[in-house]
């Protein structure tokens, strides 16, 4: 029987007396490798950190029978002995830790957690820096891993090669679900395909129900009708009609109350929501925005330099209208810097003199004048206020979300405010610089579904392979200062 290493047993974890996650009861076993999911802010680092022993419960037990590493995305890392080979691998420079960028300390924190054999790994989003190679090597290097591994992640490539159980975080419960996540989300379909014809089947016999009770009432009232049509003569003859008057009575408040009987059964019934159908919102443009130039961005010969370094060398590449352009490569190969020359409209370009550029950049977004999230959508868009709902909505500002002030959002809240205004607002091109960063998984798939819908031009950097799989019309690889198409 396979050894449990951490158990969670009768868990109530509170925040300012309001009760944020509850578990009755989890264990993980000596080879589980569960990905745990939800949106941002249902509690899945504070899970993690929970297994960890870095906060504790208000109510139960965490049980912890095995030695582990924990990997925090946030913390700095700490001076340790690296395996020499890690260190080559990842790519990690020999200097001082302050001077290092959040990639290459995500590297290093990887590299000290690898030099060592633990029974179980506990890691909070750690490839969020990484780029393709590093992600692939973070693959590799637990694929065959022999322990307990619990990992949080938006990465659903990541989460598709590495995990064997899904744990989803919702409502302050935590839901368990068998295999990756493209099964799990094959089950989440299920359960909505489930959840619909039960709902069918509810309607259907709310309506028969309602019906049947109508038709009993109509009887009832037709007996009433018919007493009150008796003559006074015929009421005169009381020993002859004492028993048929009575007989009517009785029948009218039989039909009453089978009628009433009806009613109790719909409101037993235990209504049944339908599914949340996750649409695609169309963003539709104005006259005035169209761009009629087939290929809005064009480049002859480019040649691209920074910090006197080259990384471009004579690229020449033609951007289509209306299309999601990918560009991919390795960190430091000159992506961001090709986003920035072309937003400046640098030399060696040819840009539609009609192109209004949105622009969502990897930055602390930090608003400085007072709005509701709601009013600020409204000052910055067309669009009717139904529609700019749909889209806060579908990026997880629900409620009182609308009504909070911009400056005070988190970093993540303003990351996908800033995301929805470039959807909603006077743009014709996009320009998204790793966009999903940041974002938990339904938020990325809620972007998938933006993109699918806008009609403008979009250009894009990410490392999410998925992500690029899913909304890009072709993709560049920017490599051995070229750019290259490969799809």
């Amino acid at each position: 029987m396979e050894k449990i290493c951490f158990e969670l047993e009768n868990i109530a974890l509170t925040y300012f007396d309001q009760t944020i996650v509850e578990i009755e009861r989890l264990a993980i076993h000596q080879f589980d490798r569960i990905g745990i999911v939800g949106k941002n802010g249902a509690g899945k680092s504070t899970l993690l950190k929970l297994l960890a022993g870095m906060i504790q419960p208000a109510r139960g037990k965490v049980h912890r029978h095995a030695d582990f590493a924990y990997f925090d995305q946030l913390s700095e890392p700490e001076q340790s002995e690296v395996d020499y080979e890690l260190i080559g691998k990842l790519a990690i420079p020999e200097t001082s830790i302050d001077h290092f960028s959040g990639g290459e300390q995500t590297r290093l924190k990887l590299a000290q957690i690898f030099s060592d054999y633990h029974e179980g790994l506990l890691l909070d989003e750690p490839t969020t820096h990484l780029d393709a190679d590093g992600t692939q090597f973070f693959i590799d290097e637990l694929t065959y891993y022999y322990g307990a591994l619990v990992l949080v992640s938006h990465d659903r490539y990541v989460l598709d090669k590495l995990v064997n159980k899904i744990w989803e975080v919702e409502d302050g419960r935590v839901k368990e679900y068998t295999g990756n996540y493209s099964n799990y989300t094959a089950q989440k379909e299920q359960e909505r395909s489930q959840q619909a014809e039960e709902r069918e089947k509810y309607l259907k016999e709310k309506s028969r129900l309602l019906k049947a009770a109508e038709e009993k009432m109509k009887k009832a009232e037709k007996i009433t009708e018919a007493s009150s049509r008796t003559s006074k003569k015929e009421t005169k003859a009381k020993a002859n009609r004492m028993f048929e008057t009575k007989s009517k009575g009785t029948s009218q408040k039989s039909v009453e109350r089978a009628a009433k009987a009806l009613e109790k059964r719909v409101e037993h019934l235990g209504e049944i929501e339908a599914p949340k159908e996750e649409q695609i919102i169309r963003f539709h443009q104005t006259k005035a925005l169209e761009l009629h130039n087939k290929f809005p961005i064009m480049a002859e010969r480019l040649k691209l330099q920074a910090g006197g370094k080259t990384l471009l060398e004579e690229a020449s590449f033609q951007f289509p209208l209306g299309k999601t352009i990918a560009i991919t490569g390795k960190n430091g190969s000159g992506k961001t810097t090709l986003l920035r020359h072309i937003m400046n409209q640098g030399e060696g370009l040819t840009i539609s003199p009609k192109a209004v550029f949105g622009v969502y950049e990897q930055l602390d977004y930090k608003f400085t004048k007072d709005a509701t999230v709601i009013d600020y959508m409204k000052d910055h868009s067309d669009y009717a206020e139904s529609k700019i709902r749909s889209v806060l909505h579908a990026m997880s500002f629900t409620g009182n979300d609308l009504e909070k002030n911009i400056r005070d959002l988190s970093g993540g809240e303003a990351t996908r405010l800033v995301l929805c205004q470039l959807f909603l607002d006077r743009y014709n091109l996009l320009i998204l610089d790793e966009p999903t960063n940041f974002l938990d998984v339904f938020c990325i798939e809620a972007l998938e579904r933006f993109l699918k819908g806008y009609e403008g031009t979009v250009l894009l950097v990410s490392h999410d392979r998925t992500f690029v799989e899913h909304v890009a019309d072709c993709e560049y690889r920017l490599e051995g200062k070229k750019l290259n198409l490969t799809i």
